[in-house]
């Protein structure tokens, strides 16, 4: 029994503290104008492009993230990418910390983007909730924080869209190098009125999270494939901005709130 807990204890400290020195921030990515890396460290930056366009946040060959690699292999048509450091407080944030962030999916319900339309912020997802699992809808609650960082997880989740009604998500969590890697895609079709919007597994967005020097870093990028009828009636690239920035904020309140 002593034996037994020595071991987590071993392992739970081995969780909270890497076992290498941090990276910094420039070295992940180099070469960035003093402009471009405040708006990071503030309040982060975040662009669409069009397939073919060259992307805008590049990090260093050597920093092992390949997230330009994971949207280029589906083709997309639109490809959103952002860039956000959340700085250190009393302590330096884990991947433990990162991990228990990403599972707070009550938390998305009721966040806000600003509405041009309706010239006011406007929730974006009106209800989320863990359901069991890609075939039963049933809602479930968010577990309580994890002590140690798994090796691998996955989440089915419901979000309620202002615009588009239930949307049904997957998400795959595991250790990627240095990092977290949060693989987030819908599993089922999206809908407006008749019309379907989005086909299912023709989205999907990578988070890269990492623990570095002066915080944790957050980047992603996200690949959408839309129909014909979404691409003529809707502006693609405000509305994937718009739910990327939401979710990147979730998982930045998420970490501030540990």
């Amino acid at each position: 029994m002593k034996k037994q807990f020595l071991f987590i204890v071993i392992i739970f400290l081995i969780t909270l503290s890497p076992l290498y020195s941090l990276r910094n921030f420039d070295e992940l990515f180099p070469g960035l104008s003093t402009e471009y890396r405040n708006n990071v460290f503030a309040e982060g930056v975040i662009r669409t492009i069009n397939k073919g366009d060259r992307f805008g946040i590049t990090p260093s060959i050597s920093s092992g993230i390949d997230l330009h690699n994971r949207v280029s292999e589906r083709n997309y048509p639109y490809i959103t990418e952002s860039l956000i450091v959340l700085s250190n407080r009393e302590r330096p944030y884990t991947l433990l910390d990162a991990y228990n962030a990403l599972g707070k999916i009550q938390d998305l319900k009721g966040r806000v983007y600003s509405s041009h339309t309706r010239g006011a912020e406007v929730p974006l997802f009106e209800d989320a909730v863990r359901v069991e699992s890609d075939r039963r809808n049933n809602p479930i609650p968010d577990p309580p924080p994890a002590l140690i960082l798994p090796s691998h997880d996955t989440v089915f989740f419901r979000l309620r869209d202002v615009n588009f009604g239930n949307t049904f998500y997957r998400a795959e969590i595991r250790p990627h190098g240095r990092g977290l890697l949060y693989n987030l895609t819908n599993y089922r079709n999206i809908t407006f009125l008749f019309f379907t919007i989005m086909r299912a597994e023709n989205f999907s967005a990578w988070l890269y999270m990492e623990p570095i020097e002066e915080g944790m870093l957050i980047y992603s990028v996200a690949g959408t494939d839309v129909t014909d009828f979404a691409a003529s009636m809707v502006d693609i690239p405000s509305a994937i901005s718009k739910r990327l920035h939401v979710v990147v904020g979730w998982v930045y309140d998420g970490l501030m709130r540990l």
